[in-house]
């Protein structure tokens, strides 16, 4: 064991190779020498443990390895990806991709100094979220806003503000579970409202919401079930009742419509999505929703509603804990400017450009990059197709999207592998399994991405994809592998 170690080469011997001089040449000189001896120190504890002699790899290939296994540690897992599983707003890929003139406006100002809560033209302090709500008053109808760190937040933060202490009556089907760690009766219990269930889970009347107000009722809440959907024999209460009751006991209507959709995604082929301006006028007193679904901003909720109650939420403690940073407000701010005209935003906004793309168009590209994808030695045969997709982002679950795919059938090795190879390639390209095919569905694919997309399946070569995963593919269609869009 002793001559094994002794023929381990030093640190400096190994930061003399090649591949470790190529290294260090991009990246910083201190990370590949504490990696070099990082992985060295390994090796000894290895070789120490062993059972049986260990054989080791020859100072080239020592080299080799340590440098490709700093390299992966210095890659970060958060990384831009071609999102070709056909989730527009998939979550593990980081929902909405958002405007460029929301990115301009954000490097402008993160670059240096800003406005954040000064007033410009009389130097005095302001308050930031001024301009998104000024906005917001005017494309929604609203008598004003708050701006939080995502709808989880404002949920939280409007239940403490208007509700502690209190009851806030709610439908048992309405009771939701959002992602892993998101329960509403969790939430509510944290803010210190009281829950006050009513109804079953299928039938909830105006009447069940009117025989529970009492004294202790702080406010009505519904909340949209954007991530699944109750079907058959069901009866829920519409936002006109309930604001009818509470007005009557005035107490406060709570309306979390979950997405936040300005515009009617009607046009798209979506329907059922709650639009912010139709709750503002059946009279909800606040309505919430997040900026980075189908609004196609940063991550943010949006707490909207009359300034009485909208005063109370910005004076609790809750509010600077939850607060949105200069980097926010500047993109959410240049995405409800583009909202302004529904053309622009088809336009100019990525989800829309995305969901208005007609399947005439996805079966052009489709058909002309399916042959260039059947040379690459990687690929047995690639097959453009027609499918389905869905919204995701937990919107409207049971609504199916038209669109097209190039399905994929690796030359050698499991479907798993060549889904994992496109994936740590560059670029990193995530698609779906499917009926014993890898698709690529360009639904939600840029068509300036089109290239990209071949030749990161060109640069497969002919290296037989791998045969296992630690990983689970990554899918977002019903019956098949499924990661939560």
């Amino acid at each position: 064991m002793s001559n094994v170690l002794r023929n381990i080469p030093s640190v400096n011997e190994l930061l003399e190779s090649p591949p470790l001089r190529r290294l260090a040449n991009f990246a910083n000189r201190t990370t590949v020498v504490s990696g070099v001896r990082h992985f060295l120190d390994n090796l000894r504890q290895e070789v120490q443990n062993a059972a049986a002699e260990v054989d080791l790899p020859t100072p080239t290939e020592l080299a080799e390895r340590i440098a490709r296994w700093i390299a992966a540690e210095e890659t970060p897992n958060l990384r831009p990806v071609i999102n070709a599983t056909g989730i527009l707003l998939h979550t593990g890929l980081g929902r909405a991709p958002m405007a460029s003139a929301a990115l301009d406006a954000l490097v402008d100002v993160a670059r240096g100094y800003a406005s954040v809560e000064v007033d410009v033209a009389s130097g005095q302090r302001s308050q930031r979220v001024a301009d998104v709500e000024r906005i917001l008053k005017r494309l929604t109808g609203a008598e004003a806003a708050a701006v939080v760190n995502n709808n989880a937040g404002a949920t939280l933060l409007t239940l403490a503000a208007l509700a502690s202490g209190r009851e806030v009556i709610v439908s048992r089907g309405q009771l939701v579970e959002i992602g892993g760690s998101y329960r509403l009766p969790e939430v509510m219990e944290f803010s210190g409202a009281r829950l006050r269930e009513v109804g079953t889970t299928n039938k909830t009347r105006a009447e069940d919401y009117r025989a529970a107000i009492g004294p202790q009722t702080a406010a009505l809440m519904r909340v949209h079930t954007s991530n699944f959907a109750i079907v058959g024999f069901t009866e829920q209460t519409s936002l006109a009742d309930l604001v009818e009751l509470g007005r009557r006991h005035e107490v406060a209507v709570i309306d979390d419509i979950g997405s936040g959709a300005l515009h009617d995604f009607g046009v798209y082929g979506v329907e059922g999505e709650p639009m912010v301006g139709e709750s503002l006028r059946a009279g909800a007193d606040v309505v919430l929703f997040s900026g980075d679904k189908l609004l196609g901003g940063p991550q943010c909720g949006i707490i909207l509603g009359r300034k009485q109650y909208i005063d109370s939420i910005r004076r609790h403690p809750l509010m600077r804990a939850l607060r949105v940073d200069k980097l926010t407000l500047t993109a959410l701010f240049e995405t409800l400017r583009l909202h302004q005209s529904r053309e622009r935003a088809e336009q100019a906004i990525p989800l829309l450009e995305l969901l208005s793309t007609p399947a005439a168009n996805l079966q052009n590209r489709a058909e002309r990059l399916a042959p260039q994808m059947a040379a690459c030695s990687a690929i047995a045969a690639a097959e453009a197709i027609a499918a389905t997709t869905y919204l995701g982002g937990g919107s409207v679950p049971m609504q199916e999207i038209v669109t097209w795919c190039i399905a994929l059938r690796p030359a050698s090795g499991s479907l798993d592998g060549l889904a994992k190879a496109l994936r740590n390639g560059t670029p990193s390209v995530f698609g779906r399994i499917q009926k014993d095919r890898l698709l690529l569905d360009l639904r939600s694919v840029f068509p300036r991405q089109d290239l990209e997309l071949v030749e990161a399946v060109r640069r497969l070569g002919t290296a037989a994809p791998e045969t296992d995963s630690a990983e689970p593919p990554v899918s977002d269609s019903p019956g098949d592998h499924i990661v939560e869009g």
